[in-house]
């Protein structure tokens, strides 16, 4: 992925990891189009940044995301980059009775079919760039589980998978993709995570980011910082530490 002279959407772009990625690659140079739900946090992080532009987006409504892909080509027609980063991550009792599938079924809508219905709208489109990006935001926990969240560990393991088999569907195309995967980054994707002294801060987290890309240090695709590399490869250098690490003993 070129580091200046994109125009790049990045979802869930108002706060946390979203909105450090777009003010770091708008300061780059980058045209950068921020989504959400919050119109608020939109507006507020377009002004302190001027030039930066913004959209509504509720990424659970199907219909939504598809005319939102329609009309974000018209308005931008460079468009040749998507960060796929718009997400949720709640605690899960699956013990409770009655168990409420609530967080469940919303975390698998926003994390997994959101980015899943995105990409499929905006696929024709950058298929006829000379060069484009997608973007996936993965985790850590897509590798081994915090069982405390189970069904935000399972939908990205699930984006993890389905970014390697679009990479590969996409691989005589001039479309990139590249999947990023942080370790539990000081933001506020869950209360305490932005508090949390064993949380990498923001701001390391994207200076890391950006330098492993413009370095282009990808290996197989993956944008990984040095915080996250014990998840990621924990089912091959010692699983078990690292569950026990995360979840207590079993």
């Amino acid at each position: 992925m070129k580091i200046t002279g994109n125009t790049i959407l990045i979802t869930g772009g108002g706060s946390g990891i979203g909105r450090a990625l777009a003010e770091t690659l708008h300061a780059r140079g980058n045209q950068v189009i921020i989504t959400g739900r919050r119109e608020g946090v939109l507006k507020e992080t377009a002004a302190a940044n001027p030039g930066m532009a913004w959209a509504t987006l509720d990424v659970d409504d199907a219909a939504a995301i598809a005319a939102f892909g329609v009309q974000v080509v018209k308005d931008h027609p460079g468009l040749n980059a998507v960060i796929l980063n718009a997400g949720i991550m709640k605690l899960e009792d699956i013990k409770a009775q009655p168990f409420d599938l609530t967080t469940a079924e919303s975390t698998i809508t926003t994390n997994l079919l959101g980015p899943i219905r995105l990409t499929a709208a905006l696929l024709p489109h950058l298929t006829k760039q000379a060069e484009a990006t997608i973007m996936t935001v993965t985790s850590g926990l897509a590798f081994i589980p915090l069982t405390a969240t189970p069904t935000y560990n399972a939908t990205k393991a699930a984006i993890h998978s389905w970014t390697q088999s679009l990479r590969h569907q996409l691989r005589d195309t001039g479309v990139e993709v590249l999947e990023l995967a942080p370790p539990g980054v000081a933001t506020d994707l869950m209360p305490g995570h932005a508090d949390n002294p064993a949380s990498m801060p923001l701001a390391d987290f994207t200076a890391e980011v950006i330098g492993l890309i413009e370095r282009g240090e990808t290996p197989r695709g993956e944008i990984l910082v040095e915080r996250v590399k014990p998840l990621r490869f924990a089912e091959a250098n010692g699983y078990e530490a690292v569950f026990e690490q995360l979840n207590g003993a079993h």
